[in-house]
Order: structure tokens, then sequence, then C-alpha cells
């Protein structure tokens, strides 16, 4: 059954120890800041920042109050981060997050750019030491929170829903947060009558939810997140170091992963058209795979909604 994350806003008292156990199981490095005006900190997403806790101040007839909300990656079932990716470098997990092959990822920063949330950073190659990249090095990739993955797949729960004295950061089967976060909102409502439930349907449903206090936007989220379409990657951009790892077949031409909904196991040769005949030409018979790879990559965004109307501005 797919996993899930529900962090509830009303719950959360910006303690950030959810940010301090994030850094500590994936040894991430700190990062000087300055003050900013504000207790939050750092001021933003990172490479070595994968989660935060937003201070938003607000103000209502003569008094303040905080919203605190989490930041970091909402794990979309539609996800643009996967759609965008020319090399395969992310993939969703049957768990329910979207995994990052950084040894892949040729820091091309299209997820960067599409991410309806704005999560994905590009770092150094050697931000963790705990994440292998080895190939194209030195070099930058991207990165952005795993959903503790390697914690998820040996059964237990991530550092930062571990850590969190409140409880505000639940984790477990998603159908079962649904419920939770629906009967959250309808306890709220009476103390706070925009309580809402972010992220049920949102992107055909995300796996990082929110119990919200007010409407998204306060809090800093789209009211409404679109995936729309993107423009075509060029074969031309693909780094040499890239090309060299797939001819000596130090990288697989499709990562040992089950195909996406709706996709077939392996890509069928007749369906490759001459597009991907020329791109073998160009890079010689020793390359033949990139063209497979970016076939199934063009068809896998294509799955994924790439012909939809245009709901997002480039």
């Amino acid at each position: 059954m797919p996993k899930a994350m529900l962090f509830d806003s009303s719950k959360c008292m910006a303690c950030r120890g959810c940010q301090v156990a994030c850094k500590q199981w994936w040894e991430l490095p700190a990062v000087p800041t300055t003050n900013q005006g504000t207790y939050e900190n750092p001021p933003d997403l990172s490479a070595e920042t994968w989660n935060r806790i937003k201070f938003t101040e607000i103000g209502n007839n003569g008094t303040v109050r905080w919203l605190f909300t989490r930041q970091s990656c909402m794990h979309c079932t539609e996800a643009a981060c996967v759609n965008v990716c020319p090399v395969y470098a992310r993939s969703p997990h049957e768990l329910g997050f979207v995994t990052i092959d950084q040894e892949r990822c040729i820091g091309c920063g299209r997820c960067v750019e599409y991410c309806p949330f704005g999560v994905p950073k590009l770092g150094n190659y050697d931000v963790s030491p705990r994440i292998r990249v080895e190939l194209g090095t030195p070099r930058t990739v991207t990165y952005n929170c795993q959903l503790c993955r390697d914690r998820v797949e040996d059964g237990l729960i991530p550092a930062c829903a571990k850590t969190c004295p409140p409880g505000a950061i639940q984790f477990g089967e998603r159908a079962d947060l649904v419920e939770q976060g629906r009967a959250r909102v309808n306890a709220l409502k009476a103390t706070y009558p925009k309580a809402y439930l972010y992220g049920e349907n949102e992107l055909g449903g995300l796996h990082v939810m929110f119990v919200l206090t007010d409407e998204p936007g306060v809090h800093g989220l789209p009211e409404n997140p679109q995936v729309g379409t993107y423009p075509d990657f060029s074969a031309n951009e693909l780094p040499v170091w890239y090309i060299e790892a797939i001819d000596e077949g130090k990288l697989p031409v499709l990562p040992s992963l089950g195909p996406l909904p709706g996709l077939p196991a392996t890509p069928p040769a007749q369906e490759l058209g001459w597009g991907a005949a020329a791109l073998w030409s160009w890079l010689g018979i020793g390359v033949v795979g990139i063209g497979a790879a970016l076939g199934w990559a063009i068809r896998r965004r294509v799955a994924h909604g790439e012909e939809k109307p245009k709901t997002q501005e480039d």
C-alpha cells in the first residue's frame, strides 16, 4: 500500500527538530546564514537543506499569530520532476515517494524549473556522504527530500516523523492518513473556519499532505498546482560522461525499476521510429541504447500528461 506523510500545522510548535533530524540522518552540512528578520532559518531549501519550517506572520485586528508550515518535497503522484527528467533519474516508487538517482542525474535543472512547489535544488555531487555519485564528477546534481527511502524500505518511519515532539508529522498508509486528515480538519473548523486538507487530490494526490488552518496561499502553497507542458529536450545536451557511461555499461539504458502505469515493461523497437534511428546514427553504434532511453522518456512524459492543455506558465 502507498505510504504518505501528514503534517498538521495546528500542532507544529516550530521547534525545527525535524530539520535537525533530516540533517543528522543524511549527514547534510550546515548552511551559514544571516538574520533575515525572522526566526525561520535557513531562508530557503537548498541542496544541503531538504526540509524546513516556514514561518508566516498573520495580523488580524491588532493581534498577531504565527503559521508554521513544513516545506519539503511533496512526492506528487503526477510529479512534474518525473515527467521532465530526460534521463530517467527520477521515478515513482511503489511505496508512494519519488526516488532520485543522483548517479544518473545530468544536472540539467529541468526538475528545478518545472516543480510547481519549487522544491528540487542543484548542488555539488558530494553533499551527502551517504549518496553515491562517481560518474562524471565533479558536477552538479539535484537534491530534495527522499522521504527517508532507506528507512521506509526497512519498515521504519522517516527521521522527521520519528523526532517530532508534538506529533505534527504522522507517517503511515496514505488511505489511513487521508481519513485522519479529514477528521482533524472537521475538528478544527470551529476554531479555524478555513481549515483544509491539502494534498488529498492535488496533482493526483500528494504523498505529503497538510492539515492547514488557513487557505493554502496564506501558508505559501499554490492554491491549485498544475502540471503543464514542457519543451523538448535535445539529445545534443547529453554530457559526454553520460554517453560514455551508457556505452561502457556503467549505467543501464533504463533503470532497474518497474514500468510506469500504462506503459510496457520495455519499449517496443518498432515504436521508436526514425527519430530514434537518427539518434543512434548521431551517437554511433557504441551508444545505441541512448535512442531507447530517450524514446522511453518521451513516451513516459506523454503518458503522464504532456499532451494536456497548458496550464502552467513556462
